[in-house]
């Protein structure tokens, strides 16, 4: 008998490799003395001097530079182009490119300015699964895999990876997927771990997908809350921000006042002159109620009254009590309750203020929380680039001419609300938003100062400040609170 021919065994593919390329609208620009600059939109970021050597060597940034080819940074070039890529990763001017050869498998955008990809490799035995707050969307003519919680989208350029990303919503072990004949890639997984798109299952604990893929808080959360949260601040997501009139060449302006109904119509001006000879006090505050931009910082606000403000508008009046009660006769836990001025879904009262002071008569500038039990502020030491960023943020989204004198950052404790309510959480967190900033712009129309609610907020930026994850505590609203100058000026305020 002849012996069996041995199976020929099929090439190894080889590895991808992770490079950093320009976004497409960038470009690098070096003068005579080396000095690189990325320009993109009409604006210029320096990026600093490098030798003839770099200069050449980054042009090759345009189809993409290996991270590995100036990781170990042992030459002075290496080290030079690490600097380069850093700096243009840190503006948020690079993507990052998984390919073999010539072939994209995806192609990484930054959503947050400190990205930088990670490959530590999972273990054979390891098991992962796709995170609950991972999905697959369309975006033009590409598809792409994103989540609330990672720093990093990706744009998936082989449908076999989609396929693949589809079977972990069962978790799978790593040794079994290596297996598989279009296996992506231990990189890839390693870069989705990294973003948290992935997460390892640990099945001897046995606390459940939900459990294992993060702390408690996290655990609190439903998917579209936290996507939501993300998706409408600043911080953890590069999509534009703002009022930037997307649609002006699509669709007409809506009008200011809705068309009327047909019908007959019922006047109601002429009862309600009847009721009242004169205008009632809160009638008249909500009518001199206005948006102040700009401050007056020969004659700041005093320490005072913003005191008094934030007794008025914030501070505990009582607390109590109370066990939970399903009507079922079953009992729950006993919750603790507050009452303050303005009201809250479910007496939560998860709303958090906290104080960037740049101008206060007798309060240092700083960063500060203030405690609505106590009425008292708390200072949380901040570096001074970072405050500088807040109230530049806020000087940018309001238009005005310079920062306000103390910009109030409305904050989330997102557990004691998550606690309690199911699919509207989020949404109740923000009316509760709402009637704060009335109550703030109306206590401070009473006293004569000047408000301003700012509707951008940085979630990440406000995490490195405080130190706590974007998650468990964050900004929801903002509001700018000074002496405004239209009444010193007597020129009318603004609406």
């Amino acid at each position: 008998m002849r012996t069996p021919k041995k199976k020929k065994r099929g090439r190894k593919t080889a590895a991808p490799i992770l490079s950093a390329r320009l976004n497409d609208r960038v470009t690098l620009e070096a003068d005579a003395e080396g000095r690189i600059a990325a320009t993109f939109d009409g604006y210029s970021v320096p990026l600093g001097s490098f030798s003839g050597a770099a200069v050449k060597r980054a042009q090759g940034l345009r189809i993409g530079l290996s991270l590995a080819s100036f990781a170990s940074a042992r030459k002075p070039l290496d080290q030079e182009i690490a600097r380069l890529v850093r700096r243009l990763a840190h503006s948020g001017l690079v993507e990052y490119r998984l390919a073999r050869g010539n072939t994209d498998m995806v192609v990484i955008e930054p959503q947050q300015a400190d990205y930088w990809p990670n490959l530590t490799k999972p273990a054979n035995a390891d098991s992962v699964a796709l995170s609950r707050f991972a999905y697959l969307r369309r975006r033009g003519n590409d598809m792409v895999l994103e989540s609330p919680r990672a720093g990093a989208l990706f744009r998936i350029c082989d449908p076999a990876i989609a396929a693949q990303l589809v079977a972990l919503s069962t978790p799978q072990k790593i040794s079994e997927l290596r297996r598989q004949d279009d296996f992506a890639g231990l990189e890839l997984f390693a870069l989705l771990l990294d973003c948290q798109i992935l997460f390892k299952v640990d099945t001897a604990a046995g606390k459940g997908l939900r459990g294992d893929e993060g702390d408690e808080n996290l655990v609190l959360w439903d998917f579209h809350d936290l996507l939501f949260h993300v998706h409408s601040t600043e911080g953890r997501q590069a999509n534009p921000l703002g009022g930037r009139y997307p649609y002006v060449d699509v669709i007409a302006p809506p009008p200011a006042v809705r068309p009327p109904w047909p019908g007959k119509t019922i006047d109601l001006q002429e009862p309600a002159s009847a009721a009242t000879e004169s205008i009632l006090p809160f009638a008249k505050l909500l009518c001199e109620r206005h948006s102040e931009r700009d401050f007056d910082d020969q004659d700041p606000i005093k320490l005072a009254e913003l005191a008094q403000l934030l007794d008025s508008a914030a501070r505990v009046q009582s607390k109590w009590t109370s066990p939970l009660d399903f009507g079922d006769g079953s009992g729950g836990p006993d919750i603790d309750y507050t009452r303050r001025p303005y009201p809250s879904a479910g007496s939560a009262y998860e709303l958090e203020l906290y104080l960037a002071v740049a101008n206060c008569d007798g309060l240092e500038r700083g960063f500060y929380h203030y405690d609505a039990d106590r009425h008292a502020l708390v200072p949380i030491n901040v570096r001074a680039q970072e405050l500088d960023a807040m109230f530049a943020g806020a000087e940018f989204a309001m238009d005005a001419v310079a920062p306000p004198q103390i910009l109030i950052t409305i904050a989330a404790r997102f557990d004691r609300i998550n606690w309690k309510y199911s699919a509207i959480a989020y949404s109740l967190i923000l009316k509760n938003v709402g009637v704060l900033l009335q109550t703030l712009y109306l206590t401070a129309t009473d006293m004569g100062l000047g408000g301003c609610a700012v509707g951008t907020s940085n979630i990440d930026l406000f995490a490195k400040m405080t130190g706590l994850p974007f998650h468990v505590e964050g900004p929801v609203g903002l509001f700018a609170l000074g002496r405004g100058t239209a009444e010193v000026s007597g020129e009318p305020p603004p609406a």
